[in-house]
């Protein structure tokens, strides 16, 4: 059986809108552990991911990033990025680690942006365009595939 999307319409109603151009990602840094002293608190253990978590979570670098760059160039949605990344959020971040992965998704297209556009410019407004093509074609696909 294939899992089915919390909120498909607020999905396609979040995604829908232009969206492309790949977005930079970073190697993620390792991350020093604790010092053993204290004995660590034990988490709840989190629900399997749903089959298309890699897709939302490209889909919310792809978001960072046009908050970034619209915002840059003056986009009249240029406002709109970070709402809709917070209704995504809403909708689909069941647990805390789900949330934080789909904030630090979002985060990440933001900052690879921003280290290379300071100012708007014909590569900034094309990058914006092709993001913003990507992004529908992929909301697009998960609306249609798990949207029911």
């Amino acid at each position: 059986m294939i899992p089915r999307l919390r909120h498909p319409a607020l999905l396609a109603a979040l995604l829908l809108l232009p969206i492309t151009a790949e977005a930079q990602q970073r190697p993620q840094q390792p991350v020093a552990k604790p010092p053993a002293t204290k004995p660590i608190e034990q988490q709840p253990a989190e629900p399997a991911a749903p089959p298309y978590e890699p897709q939302l979570l490209q889909l919310s670098e792809i978001m960072g990033s046009l908050a970034y760059l619209r915002t840059l160039c003056g986009g009249r949605e240029a406002q709109d990025w970070r709402a809709r990344m917070a209704a995504l959020i809403e909708a689909e971040g069941r647990t805390p680690q789900r949330r934080d992965r789909l904030a630090a998704a979002f985060n990440r297209g933001f900052k690879a942006y921003s280290l290379t556009h300071r100012s708007c410019t014909e590569a900034s407004q094309e990058a914006s365009s092709r993001l913003a093509a990507e992004g529908e074609v992929l909301s697009r696909a998960l609306a249609g595939r798990y949207g029911g």
